[in-house]
C-alpha cells in the first residue's frame, strides 16, 4: 500500500473511528503524489516481482490488502485466474481502476475496504499479499490470524514491512513521533526476527525471505501449513 520502504465502493469504513477516518483522510491526500512519484528501489522491487511470479499459476486466485494504486497487483494479473485488490482509500482505488482501464485488464477487481471487515469468500484464496501494510495496522496479529483463515492449506503470503526498530540513524524515533503527532498515520515498531516469529506464531512456515539493506523493507513468503 503506502509504504516506509525507505523513510465499485463498499461501505466498510465507519465515519464513527476516528483512527481509521485519518488513515483514509491521510491517504486520500497523499494518493494523486504517491501515484506519480518514483518506485525507491527499482531493483528490489524488481527482484519481489520476480520471487511472487515464480509461485504462481493459472488458476490462482489472490487477494492483496493495502493496494494502493493497483500497480502490483495489474503486474501480476497476466499470470492468474483473478485478484481482489483492497484499499481504505477511495481515492487510491480511483488511480487502481483508471489503470486497470487503461490497461485493458478484466481479472482484477479493486474495492474500498479494509481486510479486517472484508467477507470470508466461500472459496480460500490461493495466496494473499500484503505489501508495505503490517507496519501500517493497528493489529497486526489479530490480521495474521485472518490471513491464515482466509487461505487454502499450503497458500502463500507474501508480505513486504518496514521493521523500524531495525532502522539505522533516527528513523526508529523519528518515524513513530511523527504518527504520535498526527503527521503519519499509525506506524508500528518492531524488528524484523519479531515479525518472523509473530508469522510463524500464527502457524505459517517462512518459505523465502529478501531484505535488501537495513533501512528497506524486509520482503517474505510464507506458505500455510
Amino acid at each position: 500500500m503506502h509504504g516506509v520502504e525507505t523513510i465499485e465502493q463498499i461501505p466498510l469504513l465507519s465515519k464513527k473511528d476516528p483512527i481509521m477516518t485519518h488513515r483514509t483522510w491521510f491517504w486520500n491526500r497523499t494518493a494523486d503524489r504517491y501515484f506519480r512519484q518514483a518506485i525507491a528501489d527499482p531493483g528490489a522491487y524488481t527482484t519481489k516481482l520476480e520471487m511472487t511470479q515464480r509461485l504462481l499459476r493459472p488458476d490462482m486466485r489472490l487477494l492483496e490488502f493495502g493496494c494502493g494504486t493497483g500497480g502490483t497487483a495489474l503486474t501480476h494479473a497476466p499470470l492468474v485466474t483473478h485478484i481482489t485488490g483492497l484499499d481504505i482509500s477511495p481515492k487510491m482505488i480511483g488511480h487502481a481502476n483508471r489503470q486497470k482501464a487503461d490497461k485493458g485488464v478484466e481479472n482484477v477487481d479493486f474495492h474500498v475496504g479494509s481486510i479486517q471487515d472484508w467477507p470470508q469468500s466461500e472459496e480460500p484464496y490461493d495466496a494473499v499479499l500484503g505489501l508495505s501494510i503490517l507496519h501500517l495496522l493497528a493489529d497486526r496479529q489479530a490480521v495474521l490470524k485472518q490471513v491464515y483463515a482466509m487461505l487454502k492449506p499450503g497458500g502463500l503470503f507474501i508480505s513486504s514491512t518496514a521493521c523500524i526498530k531495525d532502522m539505522g540513524g533516527l528513523i526508529p524515533r523519528l518515524l513513530p513521533l511523527a504518527s504520535r503527532l498526527g503527521v503519519l498515520p499509525i506506524l508500528r515498531s518492531f524488528t524484523a526476527e519479531q515479525l518472523l516469529n509473530e508469522i510463524e506464531t500464527v502457524g505459517f512456515v517462512i518459505q523465502e525471505t529478501f531484505h535488501p539493506g537495513k533501512d528497506k523493507a524486509l520482503f517474505i513468503i510464507a506458505r500455510r501449513q
